[in-house]
């Protein structure tokens, strides 16, 4: 390596291989299912790069010519499939409106992988302006490639003496000086400590022992709770002041606990905001002011109001928080996406001249791989709309307004996204924002064609324009998604010494790979679970159905502007308490180093369930807890706090890795149960009248397994 850590551009390693695009292959199947089950349970995905490398570098260990550059390959690949489960936002839509009574596979595929690879085209031509040019920080990026060096320079320890263990303190002095930028503290603890060569050591790595520690935990405290139902997962208190009805409410989910570990104090702050806005303001204002109806409680009224109307402030506040984001970006977007494209033109007069870790896909290449993929969307649109009875003339029109606006639509949104990734991060990025927005404009100018020539005169061509507003907002929403993670991935390639197109070339293994693991699992998931507003049976249990947050939310807006019946008044009340928020952000970054009020985040408070929000806050609290403890015991013996920190860090955020990861996997597995055996609830121990004793059960294993974590990360 040269002394900046990157391979030089004269050194020829081997870095696409086949071993490495089959673990890529095996990494996607397992971290796809994962964000799947995740994202339509609580609306939230999380990063699988980081935990990626640290399974490449584990398992890669085992061959003797494994380097650094293959392993990077292996997390790009993996990262674009896990990113491409974002599209899960959007298309349980199209089940709970009736259009698909499932999840046809190679639709689903079709739109999945071709928007996804576009995402990959269209973020080519950023790649030497916002990454080689940019100073933007890409926290995910640098804290992967931080990971990639520490485990390779462990690797390379191992290999020179395996006669001495890993030690993971001499890993954090080997990988901490370098990482300084505040945006990446968080992100750049997630390492590995050892990647040994054949023959080193036959133990696991620390790396690898902390997920799967995570992971065995989450795994069996989720088969008591959702299979043999012996614990509770949720507990919640109700009462009533005057007519107001307040709730306290409470989550056990294990999965829930490590995400919220891993988004950190300010967004879990911003996540209690907007849960106090709704059930400590909101729900008690409207259920003071409406009129119970005879023979509900006060439990299902109070429900009711938060479904109905307060969901719809949070969408207000979302859609702004969004739009504040892509203006205020809106102007550096276009001077990069302007010098990127000029590079680009250049690059093919000079591309034999062009070093190893400079040479992109070329620019005819490019343009082919766009062709096939939009000629992609024609086909899967065709399909889509077949048997639609309009005139040969109008099925072409909707067929092109379809793919022109995923196409154009999505290019932009892949600049914007791939600009916010830099900036803030992939995870802080609004992808479900810019959903909205796209929603919002599709829904617009669909409904504005269609008036003009009858189109959607009947109810049966709303639900057409409805469906295909959803569709097209898919193809949309996997270019964001991809656009939005692959920057951070050039980024580490970049930062190792990587040749870019081969790992553009892995980015769209990936997206396909991906693509095809996201029809399966949502058709195992929705025939064992079903959605809330969509069961596929009628003896299901609705309790156990998955939530699909933003799917239901931008289902609501298209219906909603083409029937003109959308809940304005909640969404401008919504648009109004996201204006406050962020003038409050600004106040706060004005006068406070750490505090902050991020809006998306607060949105997303109030329009989660309650009791998926409260163990999120709870997982952060978590995290910053633990930060303040090291942190003192930092400066009581006298050390730099970050890299006193940095192992402990690493080994919680591993920890919460597999927390996500063993309840998803069990989540997933035990769809496959419910769905052979028909029944909601075929393992089942216990009957509805152990339900109190399993909430307090379920309590008490939650703050258990807290304190076990916080106990295991302070004696790293």
């Amino acid at each position: 390596m040269n002394r900046d850590g990157r391979i030089p551009d004269g050194t020829l390693l081997p870095e696409l291989t086949l071993r490495g695009v089959i673990l890529g292959a095996l990494i996607t199947v397992v971290f796809t299912a994962s964000n799947v089950f995740l994202g339509l349970k609580v609306g939230l995905t999380f990063s699988s790069a980081i935990p990626a490398a640290v399974i490449s570098m584990s398992v890669l260990r085992l061959f003797r010519d494994a380097n650094i550059l293959e392993n990077n390959m292996v997390q790009t690949q993996a990262s674009a499939a896990g990113t491409l489960s974002s599209i899960i936002f959007i298309l349980p839509a199209l089940v709970m409106m009736g259009h698909w009574q499932g999840f046809p596979f190679w639709q689903t595929f079709g739109i999945a992988a071709a928007g996804g690879m576009l995402g990959v085209m269209f973020s080519i031509p950023l790649r030497h302006v916002m990454v080689v040019k940019s100073d933007l920080p890409y926290p995910e990026g640098v804290a992967a490639a931080e990971i990639l060096r520490v485990g390779s320079e462990a690797g390379a320890k191992a290999s020179a003496d395996s006669r001495m263990p890993a030690d993971p303190s001499m890993l954090n002095a080997a990988g901490a000086s370098s990482l300084t930028t505040a945006g990446t503290s968080s992100l750049s603890t997630v390492g590995t400590s050892s990647t040994n060569t054949a023959g080193a050591s036959s133990r696991p790595p620390p790396g690898i022992r902390d997920i799967a520690l995570g992971g065995g935990i989450a795994a069996v405290v989720s088969f008591a709770a959702s299979g043999l139902r012996v614990l509770g997962d949720s507990w919640s208190y109700w009462f009533a002041v005057g007519t107001s009805v307040f709730r306290v409410p409470f989550g056990f989910s294990l999965a829930l606990l490590g995400a919220g570990y891993l988004i950190g104090i300010v967004a879990g702050i911003a996540m209690l905001t907007g849960l106090v806005i709704a059930w400590g303001i909101a729900v008690p204002i409207l259920t003071a002011t409406t009129p119970m109806p005879a023979g509900q409680t006060i439990q299902q009224f109070a429900t009711a109001q938060w479904s109905e109307h307060v969901r719809f402030i949070g969408a207000g506040v979302i859609g702004v928080g969004a739009l504040w984001t892509l203006a205020v970006l809106f102007k550096p977007m276009l001077a990069g996406m302007k010098a990127s494209f000029g590079s680009l033109r250049s690059s093919a007069e000079r591309l034999s001249a062009v070093p190893r870790t400079e040479r992109d896909l070329p620019p005819v290449w490019i343009g082919i791989v766009t062709l096939v993929l939009v000629a992609i969307l024609v086909v899967c649109f065709h399909v889509f709309l077949r048997g639609v009875p309009v005139t040969p003339a109008a099925f072409w029109g909707l067929i092109a307004y379809g793919v022109l606006f995923a196409f154009i639509f999505g290019f932009l949104v892949a600049a914007a996204c791939g600009y916010m990734a830099g900036l803030v991060g992939s995870s802080s990025s609004p992808i479900s924002g810019v959903g909205i927005v796209a929603m919002v404009l599709v829904s617009s100018l669909m409904l504005l064609i269609g008036r003009g020539d009858g189109l959607l005169a009947t109810p049966d061509g709303q639900r057409m324009g409805i469906a295909l507003a959803i569709f097209s907002v898919s193809a949309v929403l996997a270019v964001a998604a991809i656009a939005n993670d692959n920057l951070q991935d050039l980024k580490t390639g970049w930062l190792v010494g990587a040749t870019p197109w081969r790992q553009q070339v892995a980015l769209l293994i990936g997206c396909v790979v991906g693509a095809a693991v996201i029809s399966p699992v949502l058709e195992l998931l929705y025939n064992a679970y079903g959605f809330s507003d969509a069961m596929p049976r009628a003896d299901m249990d609705a309790g156990q159905a998955l939530s699909a947050p933003q799917a239901t939310l931008m289902l609501a807006i298209a219906r909603g502007i083409f029937t003109s019946q959308l809940n304005w008044t909640m969404i401008a009340i919504g648009a109004a308490v996201g204006v406050a928020l962020i003038a409050v952000d600004a106040v706060l970054a004005r006068n406070c180093k750490v505090a902050r009020m991020p809006v998306l985040a607060v949105g997303i408070g109030i329009y989660l369930p309650p009791t998926v929000s409260a163990p999120l806050v709870v997982g952060a609290v978590l995290s910053w807890v633990i930060a303040g403890v090291l942190a003192r015991r930092a400066r009581a013996a006298g050390a730099e706090e970050a890299a006193y920190a940095d192992a402990p860090n690493r080994r919680g955020v591993l920890i919460a890795s597999g927390l996500i990861v063993g309840e998803s996997l069990v989540g997933v597995m035990l769809a496959g149960v419910i769905g052979a055996s028909g029944s909601s609830t075929p393992l089942a121990l216990v009957g509805e009248g152990f339900a109190g004793t399993a909430e307090g059960l379920g309590l008490g294993v939650f703050a258990i397994v807290a304190l076990f974590i916080a106990r295991r990360v302070l004696k790293t």
